[in-house]
């Protein structure tokens, strides 16, 4: 079984360009980009999009954590 694949939003899209962590973001596995994005358009309340948004953008910039879990990228 297949997870569904959610697109871009524009407000995502356009607060990783504000923060320079479009590269990031690009550099992250697929799954975590499609989790990130479904993840935070889930949410019902605008307040709980924008806190999981700033999660994401947090993790991204510190890049040693996905979802608040440890990650490390490629060596």
């Amino acid at each position: 079984m297949q997870r569904p694949r959610y697109p871009m939003p524009d407000f995502i899209r356009d607060a990783l360009a504000a923060k320079n962590l479009t590269q990031a973001y690009d550099a992250r596995p697929p799954y975590q980009r499609n989790d990130y994005i479904g993840w935070i358009t889930r949410a019902k309340l605008p307040a709980t999009q924008q806190k999981r948004l700033e999660q994401m953008l947090d993790e991204l910039e510190k890049g040693n954590a996905y979802m608040k879990m440890a990650y490390r990228g490629k060596i």
